[in-house]
């Protein structure tokens, strides 16, 4: 497919003969011709049952780390699970756009039965091509829209976030965190918003300023992005982005980080806190399952912590005080019910009451375009 770097793998299970010992024992066969049984003959001939073939579209380069390796483990989980029911194929560094829809689109002609687009830029693209292709199944990971056959997911990111600001506030001396944060999308101003009111939870003092990248991945922004908010005296550091730059940052200049979408402690073995990690193997097999038994409908999809689509750990072990106890407490409760992060009141970062009382809802979550107190810093709008 042109310069792309495609990567397909046939995951191969059980007694099943290699392709090159299928054909030769299929010219033995056809040599013995008279002398075979009927009934034998009929089922060497047989023709195997294709693979579903299962495509994914990365938005930045894979990695070690980050979330398109997040989304990478998913695949693999896929693989592990289906064996030769399955052929996966993935397209990485595929930048959101029309340069996405023609990936999406090549992937559909090649007859993937099954898609995932997984970044929220895709989200129109995707749609385009769902409808001229409405026998395959498409799911589009963080965006809004749905059609017949093209479902989203997401998870509830900003749960991990609430526990990781509650480390950062109770690991700060300074009382600055710094974010490293893409783009100002509601997904990620969840995040912004849920880290400070976690943080705020434990240390009132607490302000957390934002430097936005305006890219997904691009670890060079990243890196200086980290080393201006520790110049603002930031001394705990965090990130929405994919690499594993900011966490780097960290470790170079002596300051703590809250990794993101991946566990970090190997990126900065001294710095790192805890990270806020997500999962997608379970859905992707759920989903893929779907597909094999012709029950796959769209949906709407956004899991938590209770789901196991979003995690924290490992933590450090010189974490202050109490503070892991505390975290796994909290835990709980935004397991059962008993908490949530956007619980009123809540003011924004320019003194307006955005929540009385009562818990902020979906419809709401989904659609925040404002800081909450605490945060310095604009949201762009460009």
């Amino acid at each position: 497919m042109n310069d792309d770097r495609l990567v397909e793998n046939l995951a191969v299970a059980g007694p099943a003969a290699p392709p090159r010992r299928a054909a030769l024992h299929s010219l033995a066969a056809a040599a013995l011709g008279a002398a075979m049984p009927a009934p034998a003959a009929a089922q060497a001939s047989a023709p195997a049952k294709a693979p579903l073939k299962v495509g994914f579209v990365y938005v930045s380069p894979l990695s070690d780390a980050g979330w398109t390796h997040q989304h990478d483990l998913g695949r693999l989980e896929l693989e592990q699970t289906f064996g030769a029911r399955i052929a996966t194929r993935f397209v990485e560094k595929v930048a959101e756009g029309a340069d996405a829809e023609r990936v999406i689109r090549d992937l559909a002609a090649q007859d993937h039965r099954l898609i995932f687009t997984t970044s929220f830029g895709y989200m129109e693209p995707t749609l385009r091509v769902a409808r001229d292709f409405p026998a395959i199944a498409f799911e589009h990971a963080s965006g809004y829209k749905t059609a017949t056959n093209v479902a989203t997911y997401n998870a509830r990111f900003y749960e991990g976030r609430y526990l990781g600001g509650l480390v950062a506030g109770r690991a700060t001396r300074s009382n600055v965190i710094g974010y490293v944060a893409a783009f100002p999308i509601p997904e990620v101003l969840q995040g912004i918003n849920a880290f400070m009111l976690g943080a705020r939870a434990v240390n009132p003092k607490a302000q957390l300023r934002v430097v936005w990248t305006s890219s997904w991945f691009d670890p060079g922004l990243e890196r200086d992005a980290a080393f201006t908010l520790a110049g603002q005296g930031a001394d705990v550091l965090t990130h929405h982005t994919d690499s594993s730059a900011v966490p780097q940052a960290a470790e170079a200049r002596g300051l703590r980080v809250v990794g993101y979408h991946s566990d970090m402690s190997r990126a900065a073995p001294k710095a790192h806190l805890a990270s806020v990690t997500h999962h997608w193997g379970r859905y992707c097999v759920q989903r893929t399952q779907a597909v094999l038994d012709g029950t796959w409908r769209s949906r709407t999809t956004w899991g938590g912590l209770k789901d196991g689509m979003v995690r924290v750990g490992p933590l450090a072990p010189d974490l202050p005080g109490d503070t892991a106890t505390l975290l796994r407490a909290r835990e709980a409760d935004l397991v059962a019910g008993r908490l949530h992060p956007f619980t009123g009141p809540i003011r924004d970062n320019e003194g307006r009451v955005r929540l009385q009382q009562g818990t902020m809802g979906d419809e709401d979550l989904n659609r925040i375009d404002w800081l909450v107190e605490g945060v310095v810093g604009k949201i762009p709008r460009s």
